[in-house]
């Protein structure tokens, strides 16, 4: 079966002044981005964006578009029209151009910490808010922080998402509901994810990868 990897952004240039260190290390500059988008190859390779920050719009579709690529957004459906975020007529905007919409809950929080009722409202009311806006279904979504267990996921399969994405790490079969991804940060330099890319097997899971996600899948 082929495999796809799936690099995910959440910040291109300056980071907010408010951005903690964490927070800072996945901001990375608008020339990696355009360096990265200018690397892949027709095939294997996914592009990501997290939070729907208002950078994904004045930095990322430009590059996009320019290349004749797209990619998947998630959004935080409750910070809409926030400061730094994107407005509903820039997701709109970014919907129109082909762009991929998909939820990331409501706000920006651990899926695992919260009660069932206010898992059920990240999950719904998101993909709710989302389709009232764009028009059409919205059947995927990527989880806040990689962070997810048996219940979440039963709780993503009673909200009818098609597909969902977590921050595992590694490539994943073409298709799969729940589908690895890797973050995109300042921690490696450039020509790591250069290199990454350019041969997308090198995105292979790694024995402590699949450990991982068994063990989450389980917990």
């Amino acid at each position: 079966m082929p495999k796809e990897l799936i690099l995910t952004f959440h910040g291109l240039g300056e980071p907010p002044a408010a951005a903690s260190e964490a927070e800072r290390d996945v901001w990375v500059p608008v020339a990696w981005f355009e360096a990265i988008v200018d690397a892949l190859p027709a095939h294997g390779v996914g592009l990501a964006f997290d939070d729907g920050n208002a950078s994904d719009l004045h930095y990322g579709l430009h590059a996009l578009l320019e290349r004749n690529r797209s990619a998947r957004f998630f959004v935080l459906a409750g910070e809409l029209g926030s400061p730094g975020r994107l407005s509903c007529e820039q997701l709109a905007e970014l919907h129109a151009a082909g762009m991929a919409i998909g939820s990331h809950g409501l706000h920006h929080r651990d899926w695992r910490t919260l009660t069932q009722g206010e898992l059920e409202r990240e999950l719904v009311l998101s993909r709710r808010t989302l389709e009232d806006l764009l028009g059409e279904e919205v059947g995927e979504a990527a989880v806040p922080f990689g962070s997810y267990d048996r219940r979440v996921l039963r709780a993503l399969r009673r909200a009818h998402y098609r597909r969902v994405f977590n921050s595992d790490g590694g490539s994943g079969p073409v298709g799969s509901w729940l589908m690895p991804r890797t973050t995109v940060h300042l921690g490696r330099p450039l020509q790591h994810w250069l290199d990454l890319v350019s041969a997308s097997s090198n995105g292979r899971p790694t024995p402590t990868m699949r450990g991982k996600r068994l063990l989450k899948r389980l917990r």
